[in-house]
């Protein structure tokens, strides 16, 4: 049974990687900003659900037969606040400055969908507690690590300078990562399109 992977991640396709699983990749072209939009009010947990099932229904529903895995990942400040991806370096020091010395909610989830509809899903939580971060931490942090990060929620890379961020981390660091992997190769083996 194959496997596709509905994300651009270069994150999500070398864990899977790494992890022996087959699989091919395609972008969804979800406009993010849009289904962000008509999504307004949901928790970070519930976002970051209807997002992925957004990408693997799209996805799955132009290739029947195919299990579709879909991903998304909302960073929940601890005043509830949802913040994405940073659209500047400006706008990655203010969402630093605001992380800084306070805990925040990675919501990490992801849904299989099969002949365009979903037939499994997993949303995991890690909390994340950061440091507080000086305004010359934070320029020096971005000087190495701006534009790479502007492509991730949080505005850090753990796998990378990003695990300076932080104090302590609470979670399974795959989720951290923007994949709730265990419990997808766990699904994926129930289904045949993994060894068991």
């Amino acid at each position: 049974m194959t496997l596709m992977l509905a994300s651009g991640s270069a994150s999500r396709r070398a864990m899977l990687t790494a992890a022996g699983v087959a699989f091919t990749a395609r972008s969804p072209g979800v406009d993010e900003e849009a289904a962000k939009a008509a999504l307004a009010g949901r928790s970070g947990r519930d976002l970051a659900d209807a997002l992925a099932e957004l990408k693997a229904v799209k996805v799955s529903s132009q290739m029947p037969g195919v299990l579709t895995l879909g991903s998304d990942s909302v960073v929940e400040l601890a005043d509830g606040t949802l913040l994405d991806k940073p659209d500047s370096r400006e706008q990655a020091a203010d969402h630093l400055r605001r992380m800084s010395g306070t805990h925040h909610d990675l919501h990490s989830a992801a849904v299989i969908a099969e002949d365009g509809r979903a037939v499994w899903r997993v949303v995991d939580r890690a909390r994340l507690h950061v440091r507080p971060l000086s305004p010359r931490f934070i320029e020096a942090y971005l000087d190495a690590e701006w534009p790479a990060i502007a492509g991730c929620v949080g505005c850090y890379r753990v796998e990378g300078p990003g695990v300076q961020l932080f104090t302590r981390i609470d979670g399974s660091h795959f989720t951290v990562l923007g994949l709730p992997l265990l419990p997808v190769l766990d699904y994926l083996r129930t289904r045949g399109a993994m060894p068991a």
